[in-house]
């Protein structure tokens, strides 16, 4: 696939780099806090991105695909909340994070719900630090909705500099996933859709929506989906 090119107007882009600062200042000014988030006590530490008020779809999803038995990846972790859900089904749950901050805060906020010794935790990017053999019956994936190049290790929760590693995690998610294996993956309209529609199918993977919401957000329509994917 060639190089990324935005799909939407210049003007638009200029819109959502300045929604994208007005983020990263938002989320760089929290500090340390603690949230309460889909019946898990959570603490988020400095430069550990956190749930979101739209986080809980891809929660709810995760808490409705996750049986007994299913290997489950959580690829960006962040605080750990989709891993620890998994984690309250599942016995087997791997989280990683490029940023070890997150991973560090995953590891802890695993073992404060109860669950610190179903959730293995790793600092990778994508899947570069998992065995090479590793596959699961379910891999999560919150990816950043923004293209633009991150400046540090929280933005990269938020920004993925031509979405080169939602490229990669979609040319790559099929041989990471057992016989049967699906595909959670978090996107909303304030990112490119039509680049991942794109990908999605360079890639041959099958895609349906199995949760949205729509609502208003710095005065637009915002929609944020849960697709299902499979190989």
């Amino acid at each position: 696939m060639d190089e990324y090119q935005p799909s939407v107007s210049a003007e638009r882009v200029e819109q959502l780099r300045r929604w994208h600062e007005d983020t990263s200042r938002s989320l760089h000014a929290l500090g340390p806090h603690d949230v309460e988030y889909l019946g898990l006590q959570l603490h988020v530490p400095e430069h550990v991105f956190p749930p979101t008020p739209v986080s809980d779809l891809l929660g709810r999803a995760v808490q409705a695909e996750v049986q007994p038995g299913h290997r489950v990846l959580d690829l960006g972790s962040g605080a750990g909340a989709n891993a620890i859900l998994a984690a309250q089904v599942s016995g087997s749950v791997v989280a990683v994070d490029v940023n070890p901050h997150a991973v560090a805060a995953t590891a802890a906020n695993a073992e404060r719900n109860g669950v610190g010794d179903r959730v293995r935790c790793t600092v990778s990017d994508v899947f570069d630090g998992l065995e090479a053999d590793e596959a699961f019956d379910l891999v999560v994936i919150d990816p950043p909705f923004r293209w633009f190049a991150p400046t540090d290790l929280l933005e990269r929760a938020i920004a993925d500099e031509g979405y080169a590693t939602l490229r990669r995690f979609t040319e790559q998610v099929a041989g990471r996933l057992q016989p049967g294996g699906a595909v959670l993956l978090f996107f909303g309209t304030s990112g490119d859709v039509a680049h991942l529609d794109r990908l999605i199918a360079a890639a041959g993977l099958a895609s349906e929506v199995v949760a949205q919401r729509t609502q208003l957000v710095r005065g637009e329509e915002t929609t944020y989906a849960v697709r299902r994917l499979t190989a």
